[in-house]
């Protein structure tokens, strides 16, 4: 290749640069950098999300029998979601805490259980969870 070829190449190269640089500014936020603005959207979005799982976690209408969550868990007590994955006796095998929700949709509630990307059920595990903040992770603890 010719010197100027190769001259011109460049030239137009860092021209090009240049240009991407002064009209199209990076920004200064970082991927991992969030501005407070976004940690307020983010915490209040987190928030209507467990507000509904309360919703649900009082309501008679996840099961068939008039039975709630709240009836054998008010405000989520001896749910213990800090310490799942363990080994659940109902069904004889390590499970997660929405493994845990769904057994007892069907059974005391007598109703289906729920898809696990459900709304509903992400909003359980989130109510739940909140209820418990915290207490520090134990899985498999009882």
């Amino acid at each position: 290749m010719s010197t100027k070829i190769f001259v011109i190449l460049f030239a137009t190269t860092a021209l090009v640069l240049l240009t991407v640089v002064m009209f199209f500014p990076q920004s200064e936020t970082q991927a991992d950098e969030f501005t407070e603005q976004d940690l307020a959207r983010w915490q209040e979005e987190f928030m209507s999300v467990v507000n509904k799982g309360r919703e649900l976690w009082v309501s008679p209408d996840l099961g068939t029998n008039g039975v709630a969550c709240a009836q054998c868990h008010p405000n989520a007590a001896n749910t213990h979601p800090e310490t799942y994955p363990k080994f659940q006796q109902q069904l004889g095998k390590v499970i997660a805490l929405r493994d845990m929700i769904n057994w007892c949709l069907i059974n005391p509630l007598e109703g289906k259980k729920l898809a696990l990307d459900d709304p509903r059920m992400v909003a359980i595990e989130a109510y739940v969870t909140y209820e418990r903040r915290g207490v520090p992770l134990e899985p498999g603890k009882h």
